[in-house]
């Protein structure tokens, strides 16, 4: 028998007591071992499956796997069933649980994000931009100081730092993101990453985490690129959480709008005043959160961090180039000219990338004063989108 035996600092539970004695090996980190005071023989998990196996092929009596709070909240259960073992789970309060309460937040609003590797901060960084609250379970190379740097200066943000959550040491700080670069941190567990301007919904949401996608996309405008156009557009890009969005040559931010209300991270650049106050009340009516930088492309995308999807509205060849050079997976071209489609296509394929062109005119019926019914046929637009292209 294998039984998952989470703690959270708090006294365990008898049958958790009984398991713990009566397993002939246990499993588990170090120092919570050293803090309970085990007397049964211990081992580190850092080979948790291969230790399992090796007690299941040759060992006798019960085996116990010690864990930090949840085992079935981004902890070891999943590894152990995916390894086709069904244990016997004693929960424990989990430290996101018991970060909230600390901070004494709600959270059934909170998006929660567990990277597993370095790499992930990209994304992670990105959530937060995108999201109000989100909770950061730390891993190496992703912590409080790392996530400020990255969301500063174009995403305000307030952090809550979880340390020893549950031990002797524990600790809650609020944080400026200025702090959280240069404070020493001891081992936080939990950083909450909260949007000091939010202000939930009134109504009460029926799924926790990050609300449900919009309603409606591809919104009806007067101005700019028509629904059809921006449907093509965003159906290609692929918006989503975790991912960041430039918006080149932005307009008055219909791309940029939908993307975020579809979750992903936005970055706009506009270089019009005008189009900017535009932008500016589109965002405020749609109630999404979209990063406006007001200059010239390809100058004003250099301090922008690398994007995953880049839409480019706007700017010519030059841009398209610097825009690829920062090698998004996918990039889309909006176009009202034929004779642009092959100077876009030329400069992606010297940057790298495959594209393909596509021409758009939609056909709308209209109805007369006499009650009948007409087609009204729009000015065509291109679009040109393209992916790196496959090293054989």
């Amino acid at each position: 028998m294998i039984t998952v035996v989470g703690w959270d600092g708090s006294e365990l539970s008898a049958e958790a007591v009984s398991r713990l004695r009566e397993a002939a090996l246990v499993v588990g980190p170090d120092d919570l071992v050293r803090r309970l005071a085990l007397t049964a023989p211990t081992v580190t998990d850092e080979a948790l499956v291969h230790t399992v196996d090796e007690h299941l092929e040759h060992g006798e009596g019960p085996l116990a796997v010690l864990t930090d709070g949840d085992p079935g909240f981004f902890g070891v259960v999943r590894a152990l069933r995916a390894h086709g073992i069904e244990p016997d789970v004693l929960p424990a309060m989990s430290p996101i649980t018991r970060a909230f309460a600390r901070a004494g937040l709600n959270w059934e609003d909170a998006l929660v994000v567990a990277p597993s590797v370095p790499e992930q901060l990209a994304k992670v960084v990105n959530a937060c931009r995108a999201h109000p609250k989100v909770a950061l379970v730390v891993a190496p190379g992703v912590g409080p100081a790392e996530i400020a740097r990255e969301l500063a200066p174009t995403t305000p943000r307030a952090l809550i730092v979880c340390e020893d959550l549950g031990g002797p040491d524990e600790r809650v700080t609020h944080s400026r993101m200025g702090e959280a670069t240069t404070r020493p941190w001891k081992d936080p567990d939990v950083v909450l990453v909260l949007d000091p301007l939010h202000r939930p919904p009134k109504e009460r949401s029926w799924v926790a985490g990050a609300r449900p996608g919009p309603q409606e996309w591809a919104l009806p405008s007067e101005s700019g690129v028509p629904a059809e156009v921006r449907a093509y557009v965003l159906a290609k890009l692929g918006p989503r959480l975790g991912d960041l969005v430039w918006d080149v040559g932005a307009g008055r931010g219909e791309i940029a709008v939908e993307c975020a209300r579809l979750g992903a991270a936005v970055m706009a650049v506009e270089r019009d005043g005008e189009l900017c106050a535009g932008l500016r009340a589109n965002v405020l009516e749609r109630g999404v959160k979209v990063a406006l930088t007001r200059g010239h492309a390809p100058a004003a995308l250099e301090p922008l961090p690398d994007p995953d999807a880049v839409h480019v509205g706007g700017g010519g060849p030059d841009v398209v180039a610097a825009c690829a050079a920062r090698r998004p997976r996918v990039m889309v071209c909006v176009l009202r000219q034929v004779e642009e489609v092959v100077k876009v296509l030329e400069r992606l394929r010297e940057n790298g990338y495959d594209g393909a062109g596509t021409r758009i005119a939609a056909s709308r019926l209209v109805l007369d004063p006499d009650g009948a019914h007409r087609l009204v046929e729009a000015d065509p637009f291109f679009v040109v989108h393209a992916t790196p292209l496959r090293m054989t």
